[in-house]
């Protein structure tokens, strides 16, 4: 029974003997999840990945939450085309401090063990690095697709990105894992680990991948980047809202994923209230079940009966006139001039409910506006 709950929805279990083995023992696990925290905030995606630990958590495993602040300053390529910018030690720091305010909206704080991978790894001398390094070919690191990909289009590999797989693969070893736990994304990383430990005289580590959740717009991985994630410390009315803009087909995705409902409940549902439903299940778990019941009430006045929500945040600007490109961007409701275009473009933008079509419009600010962008954005605007 154990077994089954561990392997919901689950990739893969490498190997799975390996793991049932462990389990025979009766004795609680050490599960290792490493987290670089190259960014401030945790969204959705990361919290399949977290579900999966509370749900071993539960199980009476103990969970070591591992914190790359080392191995964050060397920066890991995975799924990237280009070497990653290493972060700066104050940069690390921060994002530790939101990462762990975050995580435990999930994990149990008391049951649940936080390291720093500094704590050893800076320890370490020039000839344990060599040490280290020796024990992988390069051989085999090119069999990992980022860095064959790069190798094969003559991009630059640095040599310390070959030392991250070695890196993190060492932290199993310190740690003595009996399981590590990560996205699909991170199996090459935690082969390694599987190998350095029994390079290291000790039992290797079972492996668990989990899928990786798509953004919101249903196709690429969620990520701040790329602008489409829903952060678990976003505003209620703002988790609500984009969990509504998805569609139909990656609803079922992220209940699958996110949820323990079963999707043929779900699908017996209207699209909209199974979406609604989504929305409050995700907002009671990061805040509480009464602002689910407000961002639900908000986003119902707000999108079906037209009205303006409660709290909109009142801009002044310098200029009478204002070209709406301008407007947009300087307000915040888009990163850069030729995104605040896109959205005209597409339709996006309404002043004083408004459709926007021309680029080239100006906007007369001498008396207030009501500025929107897609369906959740609004702003007051005035001159001051």
């Amino acid at each position: 029974m154990q077994l089954e709950n561990i392997k919901r929805n689950c990739v893969e279990l490498l190997p799975e003997d390996e793991l049932i083995e462990k389990l025979k023992r009766g004795k609680p696990l050490k599960v290792k999840w490493g987290a670089d925290p190259s960014a401030p905030d945790i969204h959705l995606g990361h919290t399949v990945v977290l579900n999966k630990l509370k749900q071993l958590q539960d199980l009476g495993h103990e969970i070591i939450f591992l914190i790359g602040d080392f191995t964050a300053m060397i920066g890991d390529p995975t799924g990237k085309s280009e070497t990653r910018k290493p972060l700066t030690k104050a940069e690390v720091e921060r994002n530790s401090k939101t990462y762990q305010d975050q995580v435990f909206k999930i994990l149990d704080k008391k049951k649940t063990k936080v390291v720093y991978n500094s704590h050893w790894l800076s320890k370490l001398k020039i000839e344990d690095v060599i040490n280290l390094a020796g024990k992988y070919t390069v051989a085999r690191m090119l069999e990992r697709d980022d860095f064959m990909n790069r190798f094969e289009k003559e991009r630059p590999i640095s040599i310390h990105e070959f030392l991250y797989p070695l890196i993190q693969g060492y932290d199993s070893v310190h740690l003595k894992a009996d399981i590590e736990v990560g996205g699909t994304d991170q199996k090459f990383n935690m082969l390694v680990g599987r190998e350095l430990m029994r390079e290291f005289k000790e039992e290797p580590q079972v492996i668990i991948t989990l899928p990786l959740l798509e953004g919101t717009d249903g196709v690429q991985k969620m990520s701040k980047s790329l602008n489409n994630y829903i952060g678990i410390t976003e505003p209620p009315t703002e988790i609500f809202g984009k969990t509504m803009s998805i569609s139909d087909t990656l609803m079922l995705r992220y209940y699958e994923l996110l949820t323990d409902v079963p999707l043929e409940e779900v699908k017996l549902m209207h699209p909209k209230d199974a979406k609604a439903q989504l929305g409050k299940i995700l907002v009671a778990r990061f805040y509480s079940e009464a602002q689910a019941m407000a961002a639900e009430a908000g986003f119902e006045s707000v999108f079906s009966r037209g009205n303006l929500p409660e709290e909109v945040k009142l801009i002044t600007l310098k200029e009478k006139k204002i070209p709406i490109v301008k407007l947009v961007a300087e307000a915040g409701l888009a990163p850069s001039a030729s995104e605040a275009k896109r959205l005209i473009k597409q339709g996006g933008v309404r002043v004083d409910d408004k459709v926007i079509n021309d680029e080239k419009e100006v906007i007369d600010l001498k008396t207030e506006k009501v500025l929107n962008v897609g369906k959740r954005k609004f702003v007051k605007v005035i001159c001051e």
